[in-house]
Order: structure tokens, then sequence, then C-alpha cells
């Protein structure tokens, strides 16, 4: 199990990845500078933990626009009811 984010975090990291998405990697040590760059953190803390989902969202991003989700309405049902 994973650490919780407080929502200051996640409504932080969501801004800036919708504002500046095409700087950010998946690569935490960048996102670090990148955060450090448009943000005024006093914590460095916080801005590491900014700077992880940031990178946990990128990989959300690009995991999503590689296989995008299947919907049930969209698959056959016809083996389920013969």
């Amino acid at each position: 199990m994973g650490r919780i984010k407080t929502s200051l975090v996640k409504g932080i990291a969501h801004k800036l990845v919708k504002e500046h998405g095409n700087e950010f990697t998946s690569e935490f040590e960048k996102n670090k500078e990148i955060v450090d760059k448009y943000t005024t953190v006093a914590f460095t803390k916080m801005r590491n933990v900014i700077a992880g989902y940031t990178a946990r969202l990128v990989k959300q991003r690009t995991i999503s626009e590689k296989e995008p989700r299947r919907r049930m309405h969209e698959e056959d049902l016809s083996k389920f009811y013969e």
C-alpha cells in the first residue's frame, strides 16, 4: 500500500501537469527541478511529494494513451449468453 497524498498536493500536481504537462516526465529527479521552477514551495519534502505525484500522473497518462480502457458495452457478450 502506498502513502495517501493530501488534496493540496494533488491539486498543485494536477494544476502543474495541466499547465506544463509536456515538460514533466516519469523521472522524479527531473520533476523536482520543474516543480522548483514553477512553484514557491517552502519545504523540500513538499516539493518532493509533488514531484513524485506528478511522475505518477505522467506514468498513468502514458499507460492510458497506450491501452484505452475497454468498456462493457463495447465487448461481445454473446459468449456469456447462449
